[in-house]
């Protein structure tokens, strides 16, 4: 499914025939001016050339708590993607405006669920199931649009993050069983990535084969049959991250035959056989601290976006770390943030414009609210 571009008006050439040395010199001079009044949040993703300007660098849920965690500051500007710039409007008070630098940084993934495709969803499997869909719990991944954390909240379920997955998943299961009387049926809806969602539920012991399904919402009944639904315990989404979908584990057996000692390290948003033929896995952060910490002379072959794999290699020289995919891998929706639409939303606030200002509805942002409550609330 192709992404859904967000409008983005183009910028003035007073912007984009600027150098990068002059756009980065007076980003730091707006930042000086707003003060405390601004925080700029860089995901890791982020090219290096917005990273140098972030107060605060992580993953996204990692960033939308710092944007909780900071009162003072009247503007929170997310170098990130749309998704995110939701979940961190979510969190904070109104008195904080957040601001997404380009409207047109969206998620692929996030784009291969919409609110519709799911309720439709939802629809027809409370055809089949009856009043059993009220053992189905839904768990989606943070990387989905605000409406979809809603609806999500609406029928008791949570949102997860890559690292508390196995955490949600185990308490979505138990949260079914407490919803009747009849203790068999659990189920849990996840979205909107099959590979993240099929990998938990591998990692807590789960069958790939016997206990899942995939959800294709452009099939009726997702592809499946009804006895197929009525006895699967997850119902996996037909989403991926186009990313993460690239590595192969023809790439993996290609690292181990020119590097004998090599560790390979991949997100668990990758295929299942590629996290089967690594030797770790884990989210954003994971996969930081793993790096960080691990012996001078150390070789790493990793499967994530490319900016991250480059950041890594330089803050460690004393170790070997590649990126698997030899055609480079960058998230092309977060290379939508340049350093000019930073320098753009910046200078704007300092004229007293407030531009590309991210506002969830009211009556979205109570019910994401409550889903995101839960995955704090469930922790790692």
């Amino acid at each position: 499914m192709a992404t859904a571009i967000l409008s983005q008006a183009p910028l003035s050439r007073k912007y984009t025939d600027l150098r990068a040395e002059e756009a980065a010199s007076r980003i730091e001079e707006a930042k000086r001016i707003l003060g405390n009044r601004v925080v700029i949040l860089g995901h890791h993703y982020q090219r290096d050339e917005i990273i140098r300007h972030a107060d605060f660098t992580g993953d996204s849920y990692k960033l939308s708590k710092i944007a909780a965690n900071r009162p003072e500051a009247e503007f929170i500007v997310f170098c990130g993607v749309h998704f995110m710039a939701e979940s961190a409007d979510i969190l904070t008070p109104e008195f904080q405006k957040v601001i997404l630098p380009n409207m047109s940084a969206g998620c692929s993934m996030a784009d291969m669920a919409s609110h519709f495709q799911v309720k439709m969803a939802w629809k027809q499997l409370s055809s089949v199931l009856g009043e059993d869909v009220e053992k189905i719990v839904p768990v989606t991944y943070i990387n989905s649009a605000a409406n979809l954390k809603a609806f999500v909240g609406e029928h008791g379920g949570t949102v997860c993050t890559s690292t508390n997955a196995p955490a949600a998943v185990t308490w979505a299961l138990s949260e079914s069983k407490n919803r009747g009387i009849n203790r068999s049926g659990s189920k849990v809806f996840f979205f909107p990535d099959q590979h993240l969602g099929r990998n938990t539920g591998v990692k807590l012991g789960f069958d790939p084969i016997k206990d899942m399904i995939v959800w294709d919402p452009f099939q009726p009944l997702g592809g499946n049959s009804e006895e197929a639904i009525r006895s699967a315990i997850f119902i996996l989404w037909k989403g991926h991250c186009s990313v993460h979908q690239r590595f192969t584990v023809a790439q993996i057996e290609k690292a181990r035959l020119e590097f004998s000692n090599v560790q390979i390290l991949v997100h668990p948003e990758c295929p299942l056989d590629v996290i089967e033929a690594s030797d770790f896995n884990g989210s954003t952060e994971f996969i930081i601290r793993t790096i960080q910490s691990a012996e001078p002379g150390s070789i790493w072959g990793v499967g994530t976006e490319i900016n991250l794999v480059n950041r890594l290699a330089n803050d460690n020289p004393a170790k070997t770390i590649f990126c698997l995919d030899p055609l480079v891998c960058p998230c092309s929706t977060m290379y939508r943030i340049h350093p000019t639409y930073l320098l753009w939303v910046l200078e704007s606030l300092v004229n007293g414009e407030v531009v590309n200002q991210v506002v969830v509805p009211e009556a979205i942002r109570l019910n994401a609210r409550a889903a995101l409550d839960q995955m704090m609330l469930i922790g790692t």
